[in-house]
């Protein structure tokens, strides 16, 4: 996957935000908790600089955050090492900032695409470059900048199957009624020897999802490098995205590649050592 290094999703002031909001918990509250002056955090809110080593560690012993993993944070002391995985190419989402994929089959070019977004020329141009026969149309979570080009890349490739968490489907409008709904766990056939896993994700949205094929976690707005999505579920919560990543996730191999819908790529066992959340 060429291209430039991508800058991490969040700051440190973005990781204290979504903290600080999933705990329940505000500036001066922090403040008074953790003994750092209120007038820092604020500042650090807006991206103007970053907690020391211990400041880092008071506020995270409060938000229930790892405080040597928070304080490389406010360092930025750690970027994911490079990953490359076979067969999985990766493309803005122009005008949004996130992440799309193609993941494909050697033989034949059988081909997933992951979170159709952004301008739908640019996708179908994408596709079409790649000479790839969409099998699957891979949508991770409703929010637009990753469905909101589900239309007509559906209406371009039409034997290509949508496939969403029944939870988040309503965002597609029409085009629900004919996608594939699967459940945590389930698996789609895809190519003679291989398939495609989903594992419902909640916390981010209702129906936040991440599909795993061959090694290979797209995790949605679940998991980042270093952070994790917010939490804007109309039920699930803060705690579901944490415990979504701690159970499901962090139960997969060490070595799996981790293909985020912001930032660049990371593993598991980057994360697990790394993401200041667990």
């Amino acid at each position: 996957m060429a291209g430039t290094q991508l800058p991490l999703e969040d700051t440190f002031g973005d990781i204290l935000r979504k903290a600080m909001r999933g705990v329940g918990i505000d500036t001066p509250q922090l403040a008074r908790a953790s003994g750092v002056p209120a007038d820092a955090i604020s500042r650090w809110l807006k991206d103007d600089g970053a907690a020391g080593d211990e400041q880092a560690r008071a506020l995270a012993t409060v938000l229930h955050l790892d405080g040597s993993k928070l304080a490389d944070s406010a360092a930025a002391r750690w970027y994911p090492p490079a990953v490359a995985p076979p067969r999985v190419s990766r493309h803005p989402q122009d005008p949004h900032p996130s992440n799309g994929y193609v993941f494909f089959l050697e033989q034949g070019r059988r081909a997933a695409l992951v979170d159709p977004a952004g301008i739908p020329q640019n996708l179908l141009r994408i596709l079409r470059d790649g000479d790839y026969h969409l099998q699957y149309i891979l949508v991770t979570h409703k929010h637009p900048d990753h469905c909101d080009a589900t239309a007509p890349v559906a209406q371009a490739f039409p034997d290509a199957t949508i496939v969403m968490h029944s939870l988040d489907v309503p965002a597609i409008g029409s085009l629900a009624k004919s996608a594939t709904m699967l459940r945590d766990g389930e698996s789609l056939p895809f190519g003679d020897n291989a398939s495609i896993r989903m594992l419902h994700t909640p916390g981010h949205t209702d129906g936040s999802s991440c599909f795993i094929f061959q090694g290979t976690l797209f995790s949605g707005d679940t998991l980042f490098a270093a952070s994790v999505g917010g939490a804007y579920g109309d039920a699930s919560t803060y705690g579901d995205i944490l415990n979504s990543v701690r159970s499901k996730l962090f139960a997969l191999p060490d070595d799996t590649a981790v293909m985020p819908g912001h930032g660049p790529p990371t593993t598991i066992a980057a994360e697990k050592a790394h993401n200041p959340f667990f």
